[in-house]
């Protein structure tokens, strides 16, 4: 058939003329960064713009060439001025993603404005524990960063495994940003009602003035957990070591997980005379903290971050050096957000419909700069942590080893790990001092019988004050159980947080 060739030919230039079909995503989206501009914090916009423009070029550089995002950086100062920002953008002009605020209390308007303006919020902060119920106001706020309760999963799966009954809870509550409250927060709410948990709030200005109640309370428990600053950290171990409390009944843990000055970072060396003592008390000291990437895309993403601020010229802070999960955090969630776009719009969903795009963000894993990310169903990363000891009592080095995988429950032990750390060798020893057995003296028997009598009373005493308190001991600050959950959790859903917040 002489017609059939040309006929062929016409057809394949016809395909040819075609758009090819690449699925290709084009859409603009415009971003609201709220983060300080304060370089103090260690979540600055200084310190977090570099990770989101790294992220920025790594899409239009892949498959998601055809989003432009529009990143606007607003000044959050950890404080009310998030909200306003917010709040002023014309209704034509409302973004379609927000990025922050990290802090709690900055955190808490802005995702209730937000949810209602049907607008996704992505925040490596707002890690409290009041934000894990989401609806119906923090219906749209996804966690790019393991929260507190997540890492305390740690604590609970270790209490599980070691048959650990107890815990004393030790933090520094500055009563402004509140960051080691809402971290023992989280810890208290998944070990209370297993184990006996008692808290102690600490002032960070006068941390010395409760030591003595400090070590009192101590005495009767065997899990010590805190979330001081450094040197509190060094200044509790010392005086621990000096009333022989360190031994194999009683174990220490302190939180560091952002690498910050505001968390013990497990050192004990400050070159004066007393750094040999506190070598010897630190070898009973175990470090939680984040687990650290060994990803080759990682090590070239840090070496990026830090270029770029020297370039800058951000002003170098204690606890700074390394970078942290908040730039991890904030590069991942730009990644997150285009997956999430990129489905919703080939469903025949808009870049408006924030509840769409937020649901296609929560209960899936994707590669993030450091390996692997997990978010739950509730729109909450899943945390790998890390729990560090020192393995070497003549040089005073730490060492990771444990690991601690969120997504299933499982530990990972690796070859420095000692079993013999973890498992205590009895109860702590009373603060009641030891008496000898001793016959009634030569009293006479109605004497002895009113001993005896009076003792059985005094015991009936103690026991009903043991329940009394075991019924209502202290909790976080001291205060009832239902005063942490109507007072403290309510505060991030009151309107003038701050306010009311400085009157508790």
């Amino acid at each position: 058939m002489p017609w059939f060739a040309p006929l062929c030919v016409s057809a394949w230039l016809l395909l040819l003329a075609l758009p090819v079909r690449t699925n290709a995503l084009h859409e603009s989206v415009d971003v609201l960064v709220l983060l300080p501009h304060n370089d103090s914090y260690i979540f600055s916009a200084s310190r977090v713009s570099p990770a989101l423009e790294y992220a920025r070029r790594r899409l239009s550089a892949g498959p998601f060439a055809g989003v432009n995002f529009t990143l606007r950086y607003v000044n959050s100062n950890c404080g009310m001025e998030a909200l306003f920002a917010l709040v002023d953008v014309p209704r034509d002009r409302r973004p379609e993603l927000i990025m922050g605020p990290v802090c709690e209390y900055a955190a808490a308007p802005v995702v209730r404005v937000a949810s209602h303006w049907n607008i996704p919020v992505i925040s490596a902060g707002a890690l409290a524990s009041g934000f894990s119920n989401k609806q119906p106001e923090y219906a749209l706020l996804t966690r790019i960063a393991p929260s507190y309760l997540k890492m305390a999963e740690t604590f609970a799966a270790m209490f599980a495994h070691f048959g650990w009954t107890d815990a004393h809870l030790i933090y520094h509550d500055d009563k402004e940003e509140r960051n080691c409250y809402f971290t023992m927060e989280g810890v208290h709410i998944l070990l209370d009602g297993q184990y006996d948990t008692v808290a102690f709030a600490v002032d960070p200005k006068d941390s010395a003035a409760h030591f003595d109640e400090i070590f009192k309370i101590m005495l009767s428990y065997q899990v010590v957990i805190m979330c001081l600053h450094a040197d509190v950290v060094r200044d509790v171990m010392l005086k621990a070591h000096r009333r022989g409390l360190t031994n194999s009944s009683r174990l220490f843990f302190n939180i560091e997980l952002f690498n910050s000055s505001s968390y013990g970072d497990g050192s004990w060396r400050r070159g004066d005379k007393y750094d040999d003592e506190a070598k010897a008390a630190y070898a009973f000291l175990n470090t939680v903290t984040l687990m650290r990437s060994t990803k080759p895309e990682f090590v070239d993403f840090s070496l990026e971050m830090r270029k770029s601020q020297q370039k800058t010229g951000v002003e170098s802070c204690e606890g700074c050096n390394d970078i942290n999960i908040f730039m991890e955090g904030f590069h991942d969630a730009l990644l997150l957000y285009a997956l999430a776009l990129d489905e919703a719009i080939k469903s025949g969903h808009s870049k408006k419909n924030g509840k769409e795009i937020s649901h296609r963000m929560w209960n899936r894993t994707f590669e993030g700069i450091a390996g692997q990310v997990s978010m739950d169903a509730n729109g909450d990363r899943n945390g790998d942590f890390s729990v560090m000891s020192m393995t070497n009592q003549e040089t005073g080095t730490y060492e990771t080893v444990l690991n601690y995988f969120g997504t299933n429950g499982s530990f990972q032990i690796l070859p420095g790990f000692s079993s013999e750390r973890f498992i205590l060798r009895g109860a702590p020893k009373s603060p009641t001092p030891e008496h000898t057995n001793k016959s009634s003296g030569g009293l006479g028997l109605s004497a002895a019988t009113g001993i005896i009598v009076g003792g059985l009373l005094g015991t009936a005493l103690l026991l009903g004050f043991y329940f009394f308190r075991k019924n209502y001991r202290i909790t976080i600050e001291r205060r009832t159980r239902r005063e942490l959950c109507d007072g403290k959790h309510r505060q991030l859903r009151e309107d003038s947080i701050r306010s009311n917040f400085s009157a508790a």
